[in-house]
């Protein structure tokens, strides 16, 4: 099975810019990881970011894999599963994080489009 892991600032962009990223993930045969940590930051941000709570929503009418990072810092955590599962495509803007992961990256490419890189 082919898979796609989100990280959080991907997931808010992605309902900034209301693109259906589980049915464009799905298009691309690839099914979705999220951190359990993610989530977690998700709800941390749902208090003050609408885009947050809407992204709550989105997740809880979806079906994904959920996975424990190991460690306290999830970009590390999401840089240590990438390096360990070399098929993992990764779906996150964060620059830094992108150049310290040697797989595919997932981005968002003008307003409304994911392409795999």
């Amino acid at each position: 099975m082919k898979y796609a892991v989100l990280d959080t600032n991907f997931i808010l962009s992605c309902v900034r810019k209301k693109i259906n990223f589980f049915d464009e993930i799905a298009f691309m045969g690839r099914s979705v990881i999220i951190p359990k940590q993610v989530i977690v930051e998700l709800g941390g941000l749902s208090k003050s970011k609408p885009e947050a709570r809407t992204a709550l929503l989105i997740l809880e009418k979806n079906k994904f894999k959920k996975v424990t990072l190991h460690g306290r810092n999830v970009d590390n955590g999401i840089v240590k599963l990438a390096n360990e599962n070399e098929g993992y495509v990764i779906a996150t803007l964060d620059r830094e994080m992108q150049n310290r992961i040697k797989n595919r990256k997932l981005i968002i490419r003008g307003d409304k489009r994911l392409e795999v890189i």
